[in-house]
């Protein structure tokens, strides 16, 4: 079959090893590594393309007393300089209405927070610099003070919610009510006010990792946890939404710390096996995270319902939002070692598993292509009964035409799948062993110009995988031809490109593929 057994496997490397670097002879990437990297860009795709990770709140909780805002209320047209001197007098209002005493005094103390809190929420561009300039924070912090009205703390934590929403300095000006935003997540706090407290923390921690930090040491990760676990649908995904901003990294402490949490692991399956696609779409982005940074939690979820239940999810949906942290949290299951992705292709059965993922190969949108390509290249890597099971299903000729035809990132994530196809880990640091076979079947099937492409490329990582490819080709394709068949399209002036390149271990690969193959005594024969 190959020159090498094909019953090796990736259980002879490091535990850890990140299955593409079965088409690797130099490099080895942790699992755990690679599943951070991707954790971290996929985080920042989210908050620039997908859904922000920091949100407004324009419309009253469910459950709230509050008349929703309709789009006509909207402050469009007022100029900013008007806006923001009646949100500084909306400020001094808030100041003044503090030292109000007797009857009357609870009723003003809401009317003027609702007042600036309309103000921030409905404005297209809410004037929070203004707020913070005039003083809302202090201010918004002693509106916050336990024995306050259910009303009073809700108005000033919606205030606080938007201010949050705003440019990183002006989230970071949340420092001083961080504790009380926090201590009103607790039990003895009413759903409607320790929902909008998570929001608002939620929009801190989107911000970056130092926020997330502060607010790790000052305890919001147990509170928020036990909001997702609350059978209001609002609560659980506003809390889901927060922890996901929370624990995103890069630092694996608070996913290791959540998911050792009662009863997280179980309202994750709760949640995505009978809620609605909103809810079991934040879910998802916390099982995105705890697969990529934990490796408990990724173990505890790989023995669970999860998979089957991000299976079913992704067979059933055709809802963008919830099907790319869908894919990307099957990608992380299976970027582990041989013993997760057995329990990922077995679940229910394997066809099921590899049909989820070819729907998203099929998919018009790049990001689920790519979520998809990148997951399949996982299994690819994996045991040699993986890679049959790839081998025969739907997904190879939708593989070898995204290698030629997609977009360069997906046609890198394709080529990785198609190469580590065609190989077996050898051990210590030989070169992999060949599946002749499925190397003939890929090169045959047209897929060598696309390797050869990635070669060209300026992106180093993708001509290094280019490079490996046609290493494979020379050395194992039967009969010698492998050469004439580089030759054939161009690819040795693809290599040559390296010959005084600065990259020192692609001019040494490049160059010595060169020589090796094409020396003084090519084509004599």
């Amino acid at each position: 079959m190959a020159d090498g057994s094909p019953s090796a496997s990736p259980s002879s490397a490091s535990p850890h090893q990140h299955h593409r670097d079965a088409i690797k002879s130099s490099v080895h990437n942790s699992a755990s590594s690679r599943r951070r990297e991707h954790a971290i860009a996929v985080g920042k795709e989210r908050r620039e393309a997908l859904m922000r990770a920091k949100r407004v709140c324009r419309a009253p909780l469910s459950g709230s007393d509050e008349t929703v805002v309709e789009e006509g209320d909207m402050v469009v047209d007022e100029e900013k300089a008007d806006l923001e001197a009646r949100t500084a007098q909306a400020v001094e209002e808030l100041k003044s209405a503090l030292s109000t005493q007797g009857k009357g005094a609870q009723k003003k103390k809401i009317e003027v927070l609702r007042a600036l809190r309309r103000l921030l929420s409905q404005s297209e561009v809410p004037p929070v610099e203004a707020a913070i300039k005039a003083g809302a924070i202090p201010l918004l912090v002693q509106y916050l003070s336990f024995g306050s009205s259910d009303e009073q703390l809700l108005e000033a934590a919606w205030c606080l919610t938007n201010i949050a929403a705003g440019e990183p300095e002006e989230t970071k000006s949340l420092l001083p009510a961080l504790p009380l935003l926090i201590a009103h997540l607790g039990e003895k706090s009413s759903t409607l006010v320790a929902e909008q407290c998570a929001w608002a923390i939620g929009n801190v921690a989107g911000e970056g990792a130092d926020l997330r930090s502060k607010l790790l040491a000052q305890g919001a990760l147990w509170p928020l946890a036990r909001l997702m676990l609350s059978n209001k649908g609002s609560t659980a995904r506003t809390a889901a939404w927060a922890l996901s901003n929370l624990i995103k990294g890069p630092d694996p402490k608070a996913a290791n710390e959540l998911i050792s949490i009662d009863g997280v692991l179980n309202a994750i399956i709760r949640n995505l096996e009978k809620a609605d696609e909103e809810l079991a779409t934040e879910v998802a982005w916390v099982v995105v995270y705890l697969s990529a940074l934990s490796e408990k939690a990724t173990s505890l979820i790989v023995r669970s319902s999860v998979p089957q239940l991000l299976i079913g999810r992704l067979l059933a949906s055709e809802n963008l939002q919830l099907l790319i942290p869908v894919l990307r949290s099957l990608g992380n299951l299976v970027a582990g070692d041989g013993y997760m992705v057995d329990s990922v292709l077995t679940v229910g059965s394997s066809i099921t598993a590899l049909s989820s993922l070819t729907k998203g190969l099929k998919s018009d949108n790049r990001v689920l292509k790519k979520e998809a390509s990148w997951a399949m290249s996982n299994i690819a890597a994996g045991s040699f009964e993986h890679k049959k099971l790839i081998f025969a299903s739907e997904a190879m000729p939708l593989l070898m035409h995204l290698l030629t035809t997609a977009q360069f990132d997906i046609r890198r994530e394709a080529a990785y799948t198609l190469g580590n196809l065609c190989v077996v880990p050898a051990g210590n640091a030989a070169p992999p062993n060949i599946i002749v076979d499925n190397l003939v079947a890929i090169v045959n099937g047209g897929a060598l110009p696309g390797f050869i492409n990635l070669v060209r490329s300026a992106d180093i990582e993708s001509a290094r995988l280019g490079l490996q490819f046609l290493e494979l080709v020379m050395r194992g394709y039967p009969n010698g031809q492998g050469p004439q068949l580089v030759e054939r399209e161009d690819g040795i002036d693809a290599m040559e490109r390296f010959q005084f390149h600065e990259n020192e271990l692609m001019r040494n690969m490049a160059n010595g593929l060169v020589d090796k193959y094409f020396g003084e005594d090519y084509g004599l024969d």
